[in-house]
């Protein structure tokens, strides 16, 4: 039986070929030669992923696809999992094929609410067109500096109280690095006693309970915001097993915030010391320093100094400190986002339990401390923890630093007693209202404390004096309004911050955000279903991000409904 024949012509490889070949985009090989060039003798550890594109981006002034490829291949990654982590930084220009490389500087107007009250709109909307297309402008989110409203960078470069002329002079004259000076350095700290407490720490002059005992009747609380008592998160870090890791939270993102910056700009050692000894107590060899890549001179001036200190220890075998850049996302201000981060993944937060304290770092029980908290540790182990709690007003106790921004004669970081109000710290460390500017509400604890009216200005200031009122004073970030401003447009300041940052890890937060901007841009608010999303993100968000997002809207609704029409 005759049967037809089929004629099978092959057209390239076959398919056995094709498997011996990778999948997916293939290396270029100069590409591949310019990253390894690029991280010379660096190791090649997946914790070190958004350090190398750190390396990558300082370089090209972008993250082209191809050097991403070759990053991979370096990294032993999928393409995929170094695309993603690119990707979810603000500062981090991935440049696909085709596409062109960004201008070759880029200026950054913050656009905060301490800075948009500053004049920071008109300077975004006039600086394009006279900069030119040589130079890229972007809005911000705040950069930590809200006493110099309005601020800016010009490329890697600081400039308080910024106006058209400045920065185009910065931008013209090639300004683009920030030069740390006026600190105390290591030989100042160390001539003037300081690691002399380290030293007796170690040398068994002082035992590790007594030094917690001290602290904890200072009444130091974690002063990031969650304000955790300081002793106790020794002792219960202390007690889970070895090896412990510690991660120091230097990300100061919330929007009125900059306490941190100031203090690590003045006196870098005295929160390093209070580090060490916090290891020495607790029984960690490895400590993270996390900070906000925002702070690039503050980064200048901590790689010098961690130099200084390695080269001259003041003790032997001291534990090994690790600064690890941020790559400008405010989520990672969130405790298990920051070690995310410095894991050199996505800075997304983590479910919990367990907690960060019994599996945190690597894995590891980690000891996670905001800046400020340890910059205190010293001073209060020297001078006794009854020094510390001393102070204080209407029955609160301690010191508080607040940041200060706004419609103030003299803004600034003020250190103040605890529980001191509003209306005394203007007065008295404020040097009253600015001119022209009447008290007429103040925001509590940055973008997510909340929104209250200036005839609420005598509830003091404090850890679990706001949650009342629907407020919470987190990290002391203060923001005042005068009567030429508005807590309507205040709210849709903070909620425009809170939709961008949002890591778009949980539903209630990533749509919830957006939902909420465009519910109060509206020119009518719908105040019945502004309520019923509110309670959503608080009940069903995964981190504090989705659950305070809404406080200044809910505060708007409940304290300023003459502002809405509803009164």
């Amino acid at each position: 039986m005759n049967h037809p024949t089929i004629p099978i012509a092959v057209a390239g490889a076959s398919r056995q070929r094709k498997r011996e070949a990778p999948k997916g985009r293939r290396v270029d090989p100069q590409a591949l030669a310019e990253v390894r060039a690029l991280l010379g003798d660096a190791p090649r550890e997946r914790d070190l992923l958004i350090e190398h594109l750190h390396t990558l981006q300082d370089h090209f002034n972008c993250l082209p696809s191809a050097h991403l490829a070759a990053l991979a291949q370096e990294l032993r990654l999928a393409q995929a999992e170094v695309y993603e982590v690119a990707t979810f930084y603000h500062h981090f220009e991935v440049v696909r094929e085709g596409e062109a490389a960004p201008a070759a500087l880029t200026v950054r107007v913050c656009a905060g609410l301490s800075c948009e009250m500053a004049g920071a709109a008109a300077l975004l909307d006039k600086l394009p067109s006279i900069l030119g297309r040589a130079v890229r402008v972007l809005a911000a989110p705040c950069i930590g500096r809200c006493e110099a409203a309005p601020a800016a960078l010009v490329g890697q470069h600081a400039v308080p109280h910024a106006t058209l002329d400045t920065l185009l002079a910065k931008a013209g004259a090639g300004i683009v690095k920030d030069t740390p000076a006026g600190h105390i350095d290591y030989a100042a700290y160390r001539a003037a006693g300081g690691y002399r407490l380290l030293r007796d720490c170690v040398a068994g002059v002082h035992d590790v309970d007594s030094v917690i005992g001290i602290l904890e009747a200072s009444g130091l609380r974690g002063l990031g915001g969650a304000g955790f008592p300081l002793g106790r998160k020794w002792r219960i870090v202390r007690a889970e097993a070895g090896p412990r890791l510690m991660a120091v939270n230097i990300d100061e993102g919330e929007p009125g915030t900059f306490k941190d910056r100031v203090y690590l700009e003045r006196d870098p050692h005295r929160f390093i010391e209070g580090a060490l000894i916090a290891a020495w107590a607790v029984g960690i060899e490895t400590i993270y320093l996390y900070l906000r890549d925002e702070y690039h001179g503050c980064r200048a001036l901590l790689e010098a100094e961690l130099d200084q200190l390695r080269a001259d220890p003041p003790l032997q075998r001291m534990p090994e400190l690790i600064l690890r850049r941020g790559a400008g996302a405010y989520i990672c201000g969130e405790e298990s986002a920051m070690i995310e981060s410095i894991e050199g993944k996505r800075g997304m937060p983590r479910l919990r339990p367990p907690y960060v304290a019994q599996i945190g770092l690597f894995g590891r029980p980690t000891l996670e401390h905001n800046f400020e908290s340890l910059f205190w540790v010293r001073e209060i182990l020297e001078r006794g923890g009854d020094w510390f709690a001393s102070h204080g007003r209407n029955g609160r106790r301690g010191l508080r630093s607040f940041s200060v921004s706004g419609r103030v004669r003299e803004p600034g970081v003020k250190l103040a007693p605890a529980g001191i109000t509003v209306r005394e710290l203007i007065a008295e460390y404020c040097g009253g209202m600015a001119d022209g500017h009447d008290f007429y509400a103040y925001l509590p604890g940055g973008a997510s404390g909340g929104i209250l009216p200036a005839a609420m200005g005598d509830i003091p200031l404090d850890f679990d004096t706001l949650q009342p009122y629907g407020c919470f004073i987190g990290s002391a970030a203060v923001v005042v309004l005068s009567q030429h401003d508005s807590a309507v447009a205040a709210a849709r300041n903070t909620m425009r911050f809170f939709k961008d940052e949002s890591c778009g890890q949980c539903t209630p937060c990533r749509a919830g955000t957006a939902k909420a901007l465009a519910l109060i841009e509206a020119p009518q608010w719908d105040v019945a279903l502004l309520g019923e999303l509110s309670q959503v993100m608080r009940d069903a968000s995964i981190c504090g991000l989705g659950q305070a997002a809404p406080n200044p809207v809910d505060c708007v609704v409940r304290y300023f409904p003459h502002e809405l029409g509803l009164a």
